[in-house]
C-alpha cells in the first residue's frame, strides 16, 4: 500500500529540487534588489517577465508543442511559493498569467486557436490577461452584465471588467460576457480579445494598497468586434470554464500564500538575530520563539495542503474541496504570519526600508482574489455536505 507521502507525491524529485533552486536563485538575485523601485512607481516588471519566459516559466502547464515547459501543479506551486518568498506581486503576475489566461487558453481552444495564440504566450513575448470580475458581480460572477452578441463572422462585446490583472499590459485576454441572458450561468461564454481590436478600451489603473507591481486595470468593451472563430469552446460554456480555471488558481494563490509567509517569518527571524533588547537577542524571548513555533506550524501545515491539492490536480483527481482549504488555509495563517512579523519588528515593521512591511501590505488581497476566505468556506462546506 502505498503512504500518504507516495500517494500525493510529497516528496519532491531531483527535477523539482532543481526546479526550486532555479527560481529560488532568480528571485534572490534578479528580483529582491528591484522590489521597491517596482513596488512604489507601480511600474509593470516587463524585462523581469521576459527573463521568466525565456526560463520556461511562462508556460509551466503548457505542453512543448505549444512551447510550454510540460510540467504540472507541482512545479507550478514551487515557481510561485519561491517567487512570493520575495515578491508577491511579482509571483501574482506569473500566477495570473500562467494560471488564468495562458491555462484557459490551452485547456478549452482548439488547435488552430492553440497554435495561433500560446507560442507567444508561453515565451513571454506578450503577457496574458483573464476578464470574469465586474462592478457588480464578484464572488456573484453568474451575475455578470457584459454582453456579446453574434452579427456575421464576429461577437460584438459590450460592458465593462474590472480589477482585472495585466489589464493595461496584456496583449491577449480570455473575457466572460452574456451570449444569451436568458440561460443565466449557462448563457456565459468565453472569447479570446486581443489589444488593439476595435473597441478594446484599456479604462482606470487602480492605484492598490499592495501587489503594485502586478498591473491591475479596468477594461471597457464598447461595441468591440471580436471575431466569432475567436470563441473558446462553445456558447454557453464559458462559466463552467471559468469555475474549472478557479479551481486550479486557489492551488496557485495557496502556493504564493504559502511563499509569502515564510518570506515574512525568515525576515522576522533575520531582525531578531540582529535585533538586542535587555542585554539579549530578540529570538531569546519566549514571547518570540512562541510567535515563531506557531507561524512554522501553520506554513508547514499549510505546504502539507497546497501541495496535496497540487498533486491531486496533477493526476486529475477530483479536487474542489481540497484547493478551497488550500487557498482559505494558506491565505489567511500568510496574513497572521505577517502581522506578526510586523508585531515582532515594532516600529521598524511599520517602515519600507524592512520587507515585512511590503509582506504586511500585499498579504490581504490574497483572502479576497480568486475566491474569498467565505466563497472557500462556502465550496467545502457544500462538497462535505453533499448527499
Amino acid at each position: 500500500m502505498e503512504s500518504i507521502e507516495q500517494k500525493f507525491n510529497l516528496v519532491l524529485t531531483e527535477e523539482q529540487i532543481l526546479i526550486r533552486d532555479t527560481i529560488r536563485d532568480f528571485s534572490d538575485k534578479s528580483i529582491r534588489p528591484v522590489i521597491m523601485k517596482y513596488d512604489e512607481s507601480q511600474e509593470f516588471p516587463m524585462e523581469i517577465m521576459q527573463l521568466l519566459g525565456e526560463m520556461g516559466f511562462l508556460g509551466i502547464l503548457i505542453p512543448e508543442q505549444y512551447g510550454g515547459a510540460g510540467l504540472g501543479y507541482i512545479e507550478y506551486a514551487l515557481v510561485i511559493e519561491e517567487i512570493a518568498k520575495v515578491d508577491p506581486s511579482i509571483a501574482l503576475s506569473v500566477a495570473a498569467h500562467n494560471g488564468l489566461c495562458t491555462n484557459h487558453l490551452y485547456t478549452f481552444s482548439n488547435d488552430k486557436l492553440r497554435k495561433k495564440y500560446l507560442p507567444d504566450l508561453t515565451s513571454g513575448k506578450k503577457i496574458g490577461a483573464w476578464g470574469l470580475t465586474e462592478s457588480s458581480s464578484g464572488s456573484d460572477a453568474g451575475n455578470m452584465s457584459t454582453t456579446a452578441v453574434k452579427d456575421g463572422d464576429n461577437y460584438i462585446l459590450n460592458g465593462n471588467k474590472t480589477f482585472i490583472t495585466h489589464g493595461t499590459v496584456g496583449e491577449i485576454s480570455v473575457i466572460m460576457a452574456v451570449t444569451d441572458k436568458a440561460k443565466n450561468k449557462k448563457g456565459i461564454t468565453a472569447f479570446i480579445v486581443e489589444k488593439g481590436m476595435e473597441g478594446f478600451v484599456i479604462g482606470k489603473k487602480e492605484n492598490k494598497l499592495g501587489m503594485r507591481a502586478s498591473d491591475t486595470t479596468q477594461l471597457i468593451f464598447e461595441n468591440c468586434k471580436v471575431p466569432a472563430e475567436n470563441m473558446v469552446g462553445n456558447e454557453g460554456e464559458g462559466f463552467i470554464q471559468a469555475m474549472k480555471i478557479l479551481e486550479g488558481g486557489r492551488i496557485s494563490i495557496a502556493a504564493l500564500s504559502l511563499g509569502l509567509a515564510q518570506g515574512a517569518m525568515e525576515a522576522a527571524i533575520k531582525y531578531s538575530v540582529e535585533r538586542k533588547q535587555f542585554g539579549k537577542q530578540l529570538k531569546e524571548f519566549q514571547a518570540i520563539q512562541f510567535k515563531f513555533a506557531e507561524m512554522s506550524t501553520n506554513i508547514e501545515a499549510a505546504r502539507l495542503l497546497t501541495y496535496k491539492a497540487a498533486s491531486m490536480k496533477d493526476k486529475s483527481i477530483p479536487n474542489t474541496k481540497e484547493a478551497a482549504m488550500a487557498k482559505l488555509f494558506a491565505s489567511e495563517i500568510a496574513e497572521k504570519a505577517a502581522n506578526e512579523s510586523v508585531q515582532i519588528l515594532g516600529g521598524y515593521g511599520f517602515m519600507k526600508d524592512y520587507p515585512v512591511e511590503k509582506f504586511y501590505r500585499d498579504v490581504k488581497l490574497l483572502t479576497i482574489g480568486e475566491g474569498t476566505s467565505e466563497i472557500q468556506r462556502i465550496v467545502i462546506a457544500r462538497d462535505i455536505l453533499k448527499d
